[in-house]
């Protein structure tokens, strides 16, 4: 007997069932995928970081 493993979406909060049938884990459906890679992308989500220039700011510096 397999023991099921329970996890909240991230998105929404939603129960989902960690295995192969919940293609979308940890998040309940593709939608709330997608909002959550859409925060990520309009870094409204972010890693915390102790550096204080961005991947962008060092690109423009190296090529000064």
């Amino acid at each position: 007997m397999s023991e099921t493993t329970e996890v909240n979406c991230p998105t929404c909060g939603k129960t989902v069932i960690w295995n192969e049938q919940s293609p979308w884990r940890p998040f309940c459906s593709k939608r709330c995928q997608l909002i959550d890679l859409g925060e990520w992308a309009a870094e409204e989500k972010r890693i915390p970081s102790q550096n204080t220039l961005s991947d962008s700011d060092e690109w423009s510096e190296k090529q000064d």
